[in-house]
């Protein structure tokens, strides 16, 4: 979709796909084969109105539940900030230990105000790692007001994701 050289892409998916399994499949590869993914990928289904969204952090394995029950007839936020702090803060952890990678869940509002996960893609790009996130087409104007038009959009495919990640871990074997 654009230039495959950026280190931060956005894997732009619809609503007919499914970029999780995808990005969780590609980060076990990348980890199989030696080099370390680190970041989180999104479990479940927010859709059904149930809270059953939850995350895999792709550095170590563990699940965290992303989704709080507010109850019968809750039309609140279900989003646990808390958890979603939590998360990332698991990931900072492990970007500090070092990471050829970073995966963050979605781009979704928290993330377009700056908040959510946000500091993590700023965090791993100040240390010279490339950054994978995936966004929604409809957040796709938010994500290029975000990334000031910087990043390579990638389609939701396999193909697309091994094609970038190969271009861009060849560039920086060049300059190591």
């Amino acid at each position: 979709m654009s230039d495959m050289f950026s280190t931060l892409a956005a894997l732009v998916y619809d609503d007919s796909q499914d970029p999780d399994a995808m990005l969780r499949g590609f980060a076990a590869d990348l980890n199989a084969r030696g080099c370390r993914a680190v970041g989180l990928v999104q479990l479940g289904d927010a859709s059904g109105g149930a809270p059953q969204l939850s995350a895999l952090l792709v550095h170590n394995g563990h699940t965290i539940r992303l989704f709080q029950n507010l109850g019968p007839g809750a039309t609140g936020c279900k989003l646990d900030l808390g958890q979603l702090l939590d998360a990332g803060i698991q990931v900072a952890n492990a970007i500090d230990e070092g990471a050829d990678l970073v995966i963050i869940n979605r781009f979704g509002r928290q993330e377009r105000d700056g908040k959510g996960l946000s500091y993590l893609i700023e965090r791993a790009l100040s240390a010279d790692i490339p950054v994978i996130i995936a966004v929604p087409v409809a957040r796709l104007a938010d994500w290029a007001s975000f990334s000031d038009g910087m990043a390579t959009q990638l389609s939701c495919e396999r193909a697309a994701l091994d094609a970038w990640w190969m271009s861009v871990y060849a560039a920086r074997s060049q300059v190591a």
